[in-house]
């Protein structure tokens, strides 16, 4: 197949395709209907699509198996007073989940028990001793969030001693489910197939859809008759929040989640929400790129390196003071996490190094801190391109592990396969990101099975790597004009990329290295309009070195994202440069 532009070899290596066809975006008035059919959307949902609204996506509740046994369950107890426990996992997904029920069941008129397990001490998902410690607090049930898909003796345990579990999770699922009141997961291998539709929602989706079916059980009972009912829309910024934090892919009713749901938190109606806006000092409604790499590393951090139950407290907060203050410690926590991550990012990049090209760069270390596995294994698998796992050994010679993987890569099932042939003590996962237990002396099996598994898939998906272009512009089209056209077919993400521009020809001016080892300069074409463009962290590269040695006459074909350039309050559209090939 030809290259888009005829560049089948640009600076970086790799050919350039359109990502549609074999020919560009043209004119922006069909822009946005061509990123849409880019993305996947079939020529007559465009409608829908072009402004995604929850009311246009949401499935019905009752669809998913086991939603309105749990949604039943739950009004009984909101109409018994009965205490329910919310039990949710540490991470972004886990909390937002876990706020998400909390209030609407504070709204209900409950108030829950909440429990954010340990991330040293107690590891992931529910345990028999924890569910057992909330029956003796009083629960009669307990709804576990983002976790629970595989805690068979936990559940077992907690069913003994009379405590009725409703799970709401969206990991892989075994063929064999454990016992539980209500098992709600879109990734259930029993799941009806206008509920498996839905595997790409992250839990707190999965929460949003008990909730509505619970305000629906309830509003069916005549629990409203003498009052309003509860507005779960208020929500959607948890949503948003805890689905592209979990990188979730942003595609139907996720979209929909997140449009909305920034709209939401625009409004600042949480006030845990915008106490972390402000410490992560966001002077402008968060978008969606804040809500991952800045809003969600900050909740992050609590079960990482501090306190894991310190996001849902501010998620849930009600006082103003009080949430100011866990957010500075949250954003506090956030610096000490770097400062970790860097130091076992080097080490495991080392090793990943040696590893000669793995389908799976699999690495162990000991005194590796815990918490920031998973943001490592997510640096080594963009810096490699392959999927990663990153292990942090114990004392005692067990590996704590979390996954990273590439797109057409279903890392969560494999770990779960492997946990199922007897290499792991515990393991799942998604397909994008996965976390396992290692024993002792493991590394090498599983490493063999990992690679061996995955081998096919990454070798056929790293053969399919191109750069996927969307739009030709002369350099004078890159302005502020397009990027609200760019902006419309957001918001953007996993499994819905960024809109990807190729300019020119043209030739760089003021080339220069700037920052961080970033690569700054102006490309300007044959008609004398230009445009700025930053190539991030490219000095040492063969692209930032090829830009910053170009001759003067030299043109190129420039690619990347167009972005405002809002430093020092400007507005102006810039380049950010992912690749260039000479014209």
């Amino acid at each position: 197949m030809q290259g888009a532009l005829n560049i089948d070899r640009s600076i970086t290596g790799q050919p350039w395709r359109w990502r549609r066809s074999n020919e560009p975006a043209a004119g922006m008035d069909v822009l946005l209907d061509e990123l849409l059919l880019a993305r996947g959307v079939a020529r007559d949902d465009l409608p829908r699509h072009r402004d995604p609204r929850i009311r246009d996506f949401l499935p019905d509740p009752s669809c998913f198996r086991d939603m309105d046994v749990g949604a039943r369950r739950l009004a009984d107890a909101v109409q018994a007073g009965e205490t329910i426990a919310i039990f949710g996992d540490y991470d972004v997904d886990g909390a937002t989940s876990a706020a998400l029920m909390t209030l609407l069941l504070r709204r209900l008129g409950a108030d829950p028990i909440v429990y954010i397990p340990d991330r040293l001490m107690e590891g992931y998902g529910p345990s028999g001793r924890a569910l057992v410690e909330l029956k003796s607090r009083g629960a009669s049930v307990a709804v576990c969030v983002d976790c629970g898909a595989q805690a068979f003796e936990a559940l077992e345990e907690a069913t003994a001693g009379g405590l009725e579990v409703v799970v709401v999770d969206h990991h892989q699922c075994a063929s064999l489910l454990p016992v539980a009141h209500a098992l709600i997961n879109p990734n259930r291998i029993d799941e009806s197939e206008d509920g498996a539709a839905h595997g790409h929602l992250a839990a707190v989706g999965m929460a949003f859809l008990l909730g509505v079916a619970l305000l629906r059980e309830l509003r069916s009972r005549g629990a409203f008759a003498e009052g309003d009912e509860p507005k779960i829309i208020d929500l959607l910024d948890l949503v948003a929040l805890g689905t592209v934090a979990d990188v979730a892919r942003l595609k139907s009713l996720n979209r929909a989640f997140v449009t909305q749901g920034l709209k939401v938190m625009a409004s600042r109606q949480n006030v845990g929400l915008a106490a972390l806006a402000d410490a992560a000092r966001l002077v402008k409604a968060p978008s969606c790129r804040d809500l991952g790499f800045a809003l969600g590393p900050r909740i992050n951090a609590g079960g990482r390196v501090g306190k894991s139950d310190l996001g849902v407290r501010l998620l849930t907060s009600t006082d103003p003071e009080e949430a100011r203050t866990i957010a500075s410690e949250l954003d506090r926590l956030n610096e000490e996490r770097r400062a970790i991550e860097m130091l076992v990012c080097e080490q495991a990049e080392e090793q990943a190094a040696r590893l000669d090209g793995a389908p799976v760069l699999t690495v162990m270390g000991s005194g590796w801190h815990p918490g920031v596995i998973g943001i490592v294994a997510g640096r080594i698998k963009e810096r490699f391109g392959r999927p990663a796992i990153v292990i942090a050994e114990g004392e005692d010679g067990t590996g704590k592990g979390s996954g990273r993987s590439i797109s057409g890569i279903d890392l969560g099932a494999a770990v779960l396969a492997a946990k199922e042939s007897g290499l792991l003590l515990a393991g799942g996962g998604h397909a994008m990101a996965a976390g396992l237990t290692l024993p002792p002396g493991g590394l090498e099996p599983f490493r063999d099975f990992i690679n061996d598994r995955l081998a096919s898939d990454v070798e056929r998906s790293r053969g399919d790597r191109a750069l996927l272009l969307d739009a030709l512009l002369a350099p004078g089209g890159v302005a502020g004009a397009l990027c609200d056209a760019l902006d419309a077919a957001g918001p953007y993400g996993a499994g819905w990329p960024a809109p990807r521009i190729a300019a020119g020809p043209a030739r760089l001016l003021k080339t220069a290295i700037v920052g961080n080892g970033h690569v700054r300069g102006i490309a300007c074409g044959d008609d004398g309009r230009s445009f700025k463009w930053i190539a991030f962290r490219s000095a040492d590269s063969d692209l930032g070195q090829a830009l910053l040695s170009s001759a003067p006459d030299r043109r190129w074909w420039l690619a990347g994202t167009i972005k405002r350039d809002e430093w020092n309050g400007g507005n102006a559209a810039e380049m950010h440069l992912e690749d260039a090939a000479l014209a």
